[in-house]
């Protein structure tokens, strides 16, 4: 699958669901589709994760693509793959994730902050590059970086970014996001997180 083409059928915004539950994620998840957010990830510091993403996959059929963050090593990588797992998401330039990732048909977002990490990246198959924590370097400094790499360079912006931000993004030509706290905090319930998403969306659609 190309991956790249894949993901421009979904709004850049990937809700980051830290610390959630097996037994919430399904009602969760169903409220995030249903606002317009289709891309998920579960961090694997999260309880039980692989039991989360095992469910997701199952819920999403095509509706989301989903995934983990946090993914540290390749084991982590080959378990995900059994799972049905889409997107494997890290906060470091692992090569070896990186490369597994690819192998397995997998997408990969690995994590960077510099101009070294993100050519890093590239060179061992990074298909977009989350640059985090986003908000350490603003959208000028993503745009600064990103005005050396390849002209076609996919960026998500990851790290204290929010509704108010992606317009300041946006307008520096970076277009996907992860959103964790914003969004998702362990305790919260469906109706509150379904009534954010739908404001992230709202100002998603209205940026340029």
């Amino acid at each position: 699958m190309n991956w790249l083409n894949e993901l421009k059928n979904h709004r850049g915004i990937v809700a980051i669901l830290r610390g959630i539950r097996p037994d919430e994620v399904e009602a969760i998840a169903e409220e995030l589709i249903a606002s317009g957010i289709t891309l998920i990830e579960v961090p694997l510091n999260s309880p039980d994760p692989f039991d989360s993403i095992a469910r997701l996959v199952k819920l999403a059929g095509g509706r989301a693509l989903v995934g983990a963050g946090t993914v540290l090593t390749v084991e982590a990588v080959e378990r995900l793959s059994e799972l049905g797992s889409q997107l494997v998401i890290s906060p470091n330039t692992s090569t070896e994730v990186i490369r597994r990732t690819r192998a397995l048909g997998m997408f990969s977002m690995p994590g960077v902050f510099t101009a070294t990490e993100a050519f890093v990246a590239l060179d061992a198959g990074a298909q977009v590059l989350k640059f985090f924590p986003a908000d350490m370097l603003g959208a000028s400094g993503i745009a600064g970086v990103k005005a050396v790499l390849p002209t076609d360079t996919e960026i998500a912006a990851v790290g204290g970014v929010d509704e108010n931000s992606f317009a300041a993004y946006r307008a520096k030509g970076i277009h996907n996001f992860g959103i964790g706290g914003t969004l998702y905090k362990p305790g919260r319930n469906v109706d509150e997180i379904g009534q954010i998403a739908r404001r992230l969306v709202v100002a998603f659609d209205s940026a340029t």
